[in-house]
């Protein structure tokens, strides 16, 4: 048995054959060639050119590149209150008060009469006495106690036209410097009968007759209940009087 060969196909089916695979080749081959060339554009190309493919499916949208600059904040000057200027108040200023002296003290008003003006020792003391002098039935009476330095010295003038000279006048009146009527510390006594009890008790009390031409004159000499220094014959101004 023999092998039958299959019938070659004619020729005008042989061309038309070779002509599409002709054309099929040529397609490979340019589109293999444009891949080729398109790869080495890709590989060659500057990085700086490429650009990453983002896929834009849920991604945010981007309004537009960041500034290239960055943007100085100005410093915003806190508003600062204005001092208030002083004004000159209406107020016056305080003034220190002057020193003012003290007013001189008024003299106390009293009485010759009074036993209010002579000194508290002397005062004290002879009222003691006058209660017990009333006791005994004896009144003492305030002849002349607290005299004015003008009214002793009218006294003391008139003694010196009596008796012819000063110093015959202070054996009975002394001058205000020496007076102890205007030092509140001396009194005259009255009536006689007064002078009596007083020059006899007074010692018990601390009152004394002083001079023996003037059963009147009393002074605080002593203390109470000690006896009476020695009488004076008489006042004698202790800084002398002028003849």
């Amino acid at each position: 048995m023999t092998e039958q060969l299959p019938q070659r196909p004619s020729r005008p089916m042989r061309s038309r054959l070779l002509s599409v695979t002709g054309v099929a080749v040529l397609v490979t081959v340019v589109g293999s060639v444009l891949i080729w060339h398109t790869q080495l554009g890709d590989f060659f190309a500057p990085t700086a050119d490429k650009e990453p493919v983002v896929s834009g499916l849920n991604a945010p949208g981007v309004s537009g590149p960041p500034p290239t600059t960055l943007a100085t904040r100005t410093p915003q000057s806190t508003p600062t209150k204005p001092k208030p200027t002083p004004t000159k108040s209406s107020k016056p200023k305080p003034t220190k008060p002057k020193p003012t002296k003290p007013a001189p003290k008024k003299t106390a008003e009293y009485g010759e009469l009074s036993i209010d003006g002579l000194s508290p020792k002397l005062r004290a003391r002879l009222k003691k006495a006058i209660v017990a002098a009333r006791a005994d039935g004896v009144r003492i009476q305030i002849n002349s106690g607290r005299r004015s330095a003008a009214k002793q010295q009218r006294l003391f003038d008139e003694a010196v036209k009596k008796y012819g000279s000063a110093k015959a006048a202070s054996r009975w009146v002394l001058p205000p410097k020496d007076s102890a009527h205007v030092q509140g510390k001396a009194v005259d006594i009255k009536p006689v009968a007064a002078q009596q009890w007083l020059d006899k008790n007074g010692w018990r009390y601390g009152v004394c007759r002083r001079y023996d031409n003037e059963p009147w004159h009393f002074e605080a000499l002593t203390a109470p209940g000690t006896r009476c220094p020695p009488r004076e014959p008489h006042s004698v101004p202790h800084s002398g009087a002028k003849k």
